[in-house]
């Protein structure tokens, strides 16, 4: 088509067929910058699924953009350039006919046609089974023509004088004709109690026109003569919203509607016309659609296969939906789709929607979703939240070791550690460092500080609702310039310090809290701020002290750990300088009060928050805060944004969605709950510790940011990864793209020490080696991670720098199990490897590993010498670099690399 349009200089062209098919193909036509007409026989587009007021919304919508519609239109020929207007001509088409009265010629210079379907039914005809007046051959319920053994389903199948023209209705042919050709053709006696039968299907659909939304359910078009119908419609034709609800004349079932411009809650609605269910006191509240109720529809995914999904990784829907259809229903689980498409494995961002697709697709293959935390929990988040908390013994369920006793099985991996360790903090609210609760950390939160590229650290102080003393920034900068520390202000009014070492953590945070200076917990699946204007204390039109307000709200909350990061803002007035309604709660200042917002959120999805309570006062702010915060961390799945969460809770009593819902929760305390949810709160704010100013006090938690187990050296950032200049700073440099020198490292041959004389090298204490995590300790110039597996009483010892993008971070990493193989996740992109052999069990990649052993409290690694090891995995020769090298070093050490590889005797 677009080969013609640029051939023939096609400047108007005519689509005959208003159905959905034409529609697409109108718009298809417009953007390749023709003049687009569609043609409609009928007197409304769409006429089986719409009236003349959706009709006329639709019209609307496809007239703004550009396109013309022609209704009632009876066309008669094609005009061709030579005025002919015969099927005989080869001349180009330059007119529509048409046999309305008084309709001129429409000039075109090509014409789509997308009239619909038409049975092909030439197989039956002149055998004597009865076709009907228009095509199609007649069935019966039981699918059977007139013919005995013949049956017929799907579009070519007239039931009723009506051909289904959607998939829907032939599987449903399916179904009957398939029991009745086994019991009444074959014999087979299926134990059915009635016959089965076909009485017509479901027309209900929902669709997606031109970026308009246009659904219709149930009875949507009654006859005019039925006279158990009540109408109830919503006409908006500035907003292109209509919408038509057709119950009983009782008002006490829905029959039917059409909804166009705005189907957020067309599932609801469809249920109850095709299901039945109660309605609300009063049906009308069902009328307004959700864009005018303030209820926000979850996002709905594109269909599109070439639509990016993963951009880390550069995953497809297409791709995502490939691996699960190869995989099959029984395979295809959330891991293995990940491992398998890679798809979720980077930031994890997208992991949701990754979810999301597996179930769509297991749904279309007749599975479901199992909503498993994990392989070691066969329980989502909620439902361990739930298990947990009303636990008659609280002292059984305080620590993971003893929840996966009793709820799980295995060592636990990457997924559930967090998850429990989360749980644990919002429940106990103990320090995350403490009690074997590091090993449950994912790398930021163990660290207290982000893993930046390269395995240096962001430091992110705490800036209560923006408020920052002169002291303060001068104290920032000392500490900034003393350790060369890239410095940024956030979009959340905070100041950003990136290039720390592990090692160096401390010290910083020791003299930042000298000025007073809190963690941010921008480390934490926790409150990161709570941003503020100048309210009314500068700002002439403030109308609250909305900076006040902010750092109260801020201190409250202010590490408390949830199942996401959650965002916060307070506007002086609604001129929403802080931009209140994009966070996950926000307060808007009135002259009353504040107006308070739930369940926003930026990023990937932006979503608009909305209002749960207006002109209220700042403690009737926090009492419903409390609430809603605490409702949330209790009943959210893991990594779940507010949004996302809240869009999923039931409507409210009165139709009106799930803000409905929480207003009769969290203020008329429906499900009987807020005492709880009160003291819960409580608990988080009475038992809130700066997590920092706690290490800087106490050497035992300090010494858990050694660099090395075995030595007080220290080995610089720049030694890992080259710092490059940028406008007066300094930064890592660019990672390589995978696939290009200095990523995917592999060390060539199985085992490349096999040949080499090898000696126990004591490396520490076992009581210097953390339980249940990875330390890192120094050989040579050589960094190797010690595994210290408590649970099963293993040691491991592996390479510490990850293969993929040659981090040196593999000991900060989460250890666990699969199916039973002991494994650690790489905390940059959560590449999986097994302890024992070091292979990748997601990928190709391998680490190399060393034997350990304990005699005593001794903890002994067996070793090729210190010269070997750094010709092979020595820090400077594998860092990332502009100036790339596979190994760098001395000749001797390059030398005896050669002579490892090719020698065929040990090395003496």
């Amino acid at each position: 088509m677009l080969a013609y349009v640029k051939e023939n200089n096609v400047q108007s062209a005519a689509v005959i067929g208003g159905g959905l098919l034409g529609l697409e193909a109108a718009k298809a036509v417009a953007d390749m910058k023709v003049e687009s007409h569609i043609i409609e026989f009928a007197p409304n587009l769409m006429c089986r699924q719409i009236d003349q007021g959706g009709h006329d919304a639709l019209v609307g919508k496809i007239e703004d953009m550009g396109l013309k519609v022609h209704c009632g239109a009876r066309t008669e020929s094609f005009v061709g350039e030579d005025g002919s207007t015969d099927m005989d001509s080869m001349s180009p088409v330059s007119a529509l006919r048409f046999s309305n009265e008084g309709w001129d010629d429409l000039p075109v210079q090509m014409v789509v046609v997308s009239a619909g379907i038409k049975p092909r039914d030439d197989l039956a005809r002149d055998t004597g089974i009865a076709l009907g007046e228009r095509g199609g051959i007649v069935v019966d319920e039981q699918l059977k023509t007139n013919v005995d053994g013949v049956y017929a389903i799907g579009e070519i199948a007239l039931y009723n004088n009506f051909i289904y023209g959607l998939i829907a209705p032939g599987y449903d042919m399916a179904g009957v004709c398939s029991k009745v050709v086994a019991e009444k053709e074959l014999g087979i006696d299926l134990g059915l109690e009635e016959d089965p039968a076909f009485t017509g299907a479901d027309l209900s659909t929902k669709l997606k026109l031109l970026g308009c939304d246009v659904a219709s359910f149930g009875e949507n078009q009654p006859s005019p003569d039925d006279p158990d119908v009540s109408n109830l419609v919503w006409n908006d034709p500035l907003g292109g919203i209509y919408r038509k609800l057709i119950f009983n004349k009782e008002g006490t079932r829905l029959r039917g509607g059409i909804l166009v411009g705005d189907a957020g809650d067309y599932t609801q609605l469809h249920k109850l016309a095709v299901k039945g269910g109660e309605l609300p006191e009063v049906p009308g509240m069902l009328l307004a659609p959700p864009s005018a109720r303030g209820v926000v529809a979850e996002e709905e995914l594109s269909t599109d296969p070439a639509t990016q999904v993963c951009s880390c990784n550069d995953v497809t829907r297409g791709q995502i939906t490939d691996v699960i259809r190869d995989l099959g229903v029984e395979k295809a689980t959330l891991k293995e789709v990940k491992a398998c498409s890679k798809a979720g494995t980077g930031c994890g961002g997208c992991e949701p929607d990754v979810k999301k697709i597996l179930a769509q697709e297991l749904e279309s293959l007749g599975g479901a979703l199992s909503n498993d935390m994990c392989e070691h929990f066969k329980y989502s988040r909620p439902e361990l939240m739930a298990l947990i908390r009303t636990d008659a013994d609280p002292e059984s369920v305080d620590s993971f070791e003893k929840i996966i006793a009793k709820h799980g099985h295995g060592d636990g991996c990457e997924i559930c550690k967090p998850a429990i360790g989360s749980i644990l903090a919002s429940i106990y609210n103990g320090q995350v460092l403490d009690d074997g609760r590091m090993a449950l950390q994912e790398t930021n939160d163990r660290s207290l500080a982000n893993m930046q590229r390269g395995g240096s650290y962001s430091v992110i102080p705490r800036v209560p609702g923006g408020e920052i003393t002169p002291e303060q920034l001068i104290q920032m900068g000392k500490t900034a310039k003393k350790y060369d520390l890239y410095s940024k202000i956030t979009g959340a009014q905070r100041i950003d310090f990136f290039g720390a070492a592990k090692y160096q953590l401390p010290d910083i945070w020791e003299e930042l809290g000298s000025v007073g200076l809190e963690s941010g917990h921008a480390y934490a699946k926790a409150l990161r701020t709570v941003k503020s204007c100048v309210g009314s204390t500068w700002c002439r039109y403030g109308v609250q002290d909305s900076v006040s307000f902010a750092i109260r709200v801020e201190n409250r909350y202010k590490g408390i750990r949830s199942p996401h990061k959650m965002k916060s803002a307070v506007s002086g007035c609604v001129r929403e300088c802080a931009e209140a309604q994009g966070k996950d709660f926000g307060m808007i200042a009135t002259e009353n009060g504040y107006n308070l917002y739930v369940g926003g959120n930026g990023g990937v999805n932006p979503v608009h928050a909305q209002l749960l309570a207006a002109d209220i006062d700042e403690d009737t702010v926090i009492r419903y805060l409390d609430r809603y915060l605490m409702y949330y961390i209790l009943t959210a799945d893991k990594l779940e944004r507010t949004a996302p969460w809240q869009a999923k809770l039931p409507s409210g009593k009165n139709g009106g969605g799930p803000i409905e819902h929480l207003k009769e929760v969290i203020i008329e305390d429906s499900l009987g709950i807020c005492d709880e949810l009160d003291s819960r709160m409580q608990h988080l704010v009475d038992t809130y510790h700066d997590e920092w100013a706690e290490v800087v006090k106490n050497p035992e938690r300090r010494a858990k940011f050694k660099q090395f187990v075995n030595t007080d050296e220290n080995q610089p950032r720049e030694e890992m990864i080259e710092f490059i200049d940028m406008r007066g700073q300094t930064r890592p440099m660019d990672w390589p793209k995978d696939g290009q020198a200095q990523t995917n490292w592999k060390p060539e041959g199985t085992d490349i020490f096999a040949r080499s004389e090898k000696s126990w090298v004591t490396v520490g204490k076992a009581s210097d080696f953390a339980p249940n995590v990875g330390s890192t300790i120094l050989y040579g110039e050589s960094q190797l991670a010690v595994f210290n597996n408590v649970m099963h009483g293993e040691w491991y010892c592996t390479q510490n720098m990850c293969p993929h993008k040659q981090a040196f971070v593999l000991s900060q990493g989460i250890i666990g199990d699969a199916e039973g193989v002991a494994k650690v996740a790489c905390p940059l992109h959560k590449k999986q490897f097994g302890l024992a052999d070091g292979q990748q069990l997601d990928g190709d990649l391998s680490l190399i590993t060393f034997p350990v052993k304990i005699e005593g409290d001794d903890v002994l690694v067996e070793l090729p010498s210190e010269t070997e090891v750094n010709a092979i995995l020595g820090t400077n020769g594998l860092r990332v670099q502009s100036s790339c090298m596979d190994i760098t070093g001395s000749s001797l050490e390059a030398d005896i690399l050669n002579g490892v590889k090719n020698s065929t005797v040990a090395i003496i």
